[in-house]
């Protein structure tokens, strides 16, 4: 009685008997691993630059919480007469303590009046007070420099971070590079320039990023006074309503008054839109990387079923001698999956050269940052996706092939 072992070498040595047949049913396996690892591939690639650029440039992501300053009594606003004043311990109390944040700040915005160091009239800037943060939460990008530390605000330390158009305004020639290390002086504080943001064509006026404690000596008293938001960041935008309400949480155990004494606020319709429109595209890309596998699927069956036509007799022969259903199975399938796993791995390379190669001539020609994303997961779906089909495509014929009856097989011409 022939082993399951004999079944399997007797199955991989006929593809060896027709290598042209071999080759081309190898071949749609190639063709459609190729498809799903390049679909994936640029997939994961695309949705990676979609959602840094929702990260960098839009507040999707963001979590705002503002201390409520007025109370509603008998239909009119009250001013309260205190309000909670966020610190940077709040900020890393928050990021200790809510999961699933990729950065947290406290801010405080204004305007203030910079000192021409040529001699001119003073110029207005826009003012940003904050933690070190404040860097990730609005897509702060450094062309020189640094932005100021956790240490710096502790510290008060009198240090800045200006804009482009800034540093370009303080240079003697415009150049933006000499304004690093420079000082700045702000309604006649004093400040030192450690980082310059890289240049941004949307960016309208002159800005300045200021240590949180340095916010009231450079703007009006009115713009000082204004509440501090503590701004949250959450690491995907499907994430930000589970942020929302985590934050809602440590804002009744970290102050105790629950979250009355609070507005938190979100663009959840937005986050919702961009989160439906990830899972959509997830969809997409899956559904066309899955017609591609399933014509490389039919075309393993196809090539198959030829092979048990063609091998009637030899069939019978086998099942004359002994070999048991069970045996014929087998030696199909191992067929099947020799064709799908010599075709996945090929199929696997040929995929992401295609990816890496697409995504070379994006950037060549359009400019954008895009880069193929090569993950375990998409290499492993690939993989096992391959060996599905062919043993879900070899299964037919090989249960055909068991079928035949020894003397109607023999007999076949």
């Amino acid at each position: 009685m022939p082993s399951p072992l004999s079944s399997v070498r007797v199955g991989v040595a006929a593809l060896r008997v027709n290598p042209l047949r071999t080759t081309l049913s190898t071949l749609g396996v190639i063709i459609g691993v190729a498809s799903i690892v390049a679909v994936l591939s640029l997939g994961d690639g695309m949705e990676a630059f979609a959602r840094s650029q929702i990260a960098g440039t839009t507040a999707l992501q963001n979590v705002f919480i503002s201390p409520a300053t007025h109370d509603t009594v008998d239909g009119i606003a009250v001013a309260r007469e205190r309000i909670t004043l966020f610190t940077a311990g709040d900020v890393a109390d928050a990021a200790r303590r809510i999961p699933g944040l990729s950065a947290a700040a406290v801010t405080v915005s204004g305007t203030t009046l910079m000192d021409d160091p040529r001699g001119g009239r003073p110029r207005a800037a826009r003012v940003t007070a904050a933690t070190p943060g404040a860097a990730a939460l609005y897509g702060v990008e450094m062309g020189r420099g640094r932005f100021f530390t956790g240490a710096e605000v502790a510290r008060d330390s009198a240090v800045a971070v200006v804009s482009d158009a800034t540093a370009r305004a303080l240079s003697p020639d415009g150049d933006a590079a000499r304004a690093l290390g420079m000082t700045v002086r702000l309604r006649g504080t004093p400040l030192r320039v450690v980082g310059v943001v890289a240049p941004d064509t949307a960016a309208r006026g002159l800005a300045v990023y200021v240590p949180l404690g340095a916010g009231p000596r450079v703007m009006s008293a009115a713009e000082a006074g204004r509440p501090r938001m503590l701004v949250l960041k959450a690491a995907r935008v499907e994430g930000v309503d589970s942020v929302t309400r985590a934050t809602e949480a440590w804002l009744r155990r970290r102050f105790g008054g629950g979250t009355k004494d609070f507005q938190v606020g979100t663009y959840r319709a937005r986050a919702e839109q961009a989160s439906r429109a990830f899972l959509l595209f997830k969809v997409f890309m899956g559904a066309i990387a899955g017609i591609s596998l399933l014509v490389g699927g039919i075309g393993i069956m196809n090539v198959l079923l030829a092979s048990v036509t063609e091998r009637t007799r030899e069939i019978g022969i086998r099942k004359a001698v002994g070999a048991r259903r069970r045996d014929i199975v087998l030696q199909f399938l191992s067929e099947a999956v020799a064709i799908t796993g010599s075709g996945s791995l090929l199929g696997l390379l040929l995929g992401l050269a295609a990816a890496f190669g697409i995504t070379a001539a994006m950037r060549a020609s359009l400019g954008a940052p895009v880069h193929a994303g090569l993950s375990v997961s998409t290499m492993l779906v690939a993989a096992l996706s391959a060996i599905v089909v062919g043993l879900s495509f070899g299964t037919w014929p090989a249960l055909r092939a068991a079928r035949l009856s020894p003397i109607d097989a023999i007999r076949h011409e």
